[in-house]
């Protein structure tokens, strides 16, 4: 059974949307119940986020954006009544108009006072470590998480006291065909703001003037990883973060091969299409 406050905040949420809500926000929840729809979407393993205290979502950065946790924020938003805080590349502050949309929408470029605040307010926080480093990448590297020794994430989860929730999906990188590494090519071009130089084709098109394949994304939740259960974690430990960095890691990886493998439903998982 869900918390009464989630149960509450989900209903605050559904009225907002039938009132007057931000045009951002609107938008936002129809493109991606729209996508939902167009990749037959669904979600096992919801549960683990049904909770009224906020959490570390950590997920695979899908081609070239990642579509699903664009829908798990929808089906959140409709649950929690908020919508979860992704933290996003930083390029996109650049341009003023495009700033105001994300900040409306409650987007976050890093460790700042908004995102204190959201967690302060028990909201749920977003982060794919891969970034567009894992998600515009050539057709042959394909599910494998490219995250290195980044444990950013890591200290983030720690100085705020979240628990940590994975997630993965089958399906995302095959919204689109890859035809090079675009995080190099970005770094060979001199593109600015360290964003991507990427080639890919969905139907009938190039990215980004193009949609992607019709294919299903199942997306699985894993269950909260506790990064202190064995004890308080030092954030200047470089072997420590390493071994809990592996472990995620390695969490991450399961569920990606649970989930193609079509074994990715758990009880009370929530299905959309």
């Amino acid at each position: 059974m869900e918390p009464a406050g989630v149960v509450a905040r989900g209903r605050q949420a559904r009225a907002r949307l039938r009132g007057d809500e931000g045009v951002a926000l609107r938008r936002w929840i129809r493109t991606w119940n729209a996508m939902a729809r167009w990749t037959r979407y669904e979600v096992h393993g919801l549960e683990h986020l049904l909770v009224d205290h906020p959490v570390l979502v950590v997920g695979y950065h899908g081609r070239p954006i990642a579509h699903d946790l664009c829908m798990l924020q929808n089906v959140l938003y409709a649950r929690l009544g908020y919508l979860p805080h992704p933290i996003f590349h930083a390029a996109f502050d650049k341009n003023p108009k495009t700033a105001a949309v994300l900040q409306e929408l409650g987007f976050l470029l890093g460790d700042d006072q908004r995102l204190a605040d959201a967690v302060a307010r028990r909201e749920h926080i977003f982060v794919t470590p891969g970034g567009t480093a894992e998600g515009c990448r050539s057709f042959r590297h394909r599910y494998q998480p490219r995250w290195g020794r980044r444990t950013g994430y890591l200290r983030l989860a720690l100085k705020y006291g979240l628990p940590i929730v994975p997630v993965a999906a089958a399906g995302t990188d095959d919204t689109f065909l890859g035809f090079n590494d675009g995080h190099a090519w970005g770094k060979k071009l001199g593109v600015p703001h360290d964003m991507p130089a990427w080639l890919g084709v969905g139907l009938v098109g190039v990215w980004p003037l193009a949609v992607p394949f019709p294919v299903k994304i199942r997306q699985v939740v894993g269950p909260a990883i506790d990064l202190q259960a064995q004890g308080p974690v030092d954030p200047a430990d470089r072997e420590a973060l390493q071994a809990l960095h592996r472990r995620v890691v390695g969490a991450v990886e399961g569920l990606l091969a649970r989930a193609r493998g079509g074994a990715g439903a758990e009880p009370g998982g929530e299905v959309r299409r």
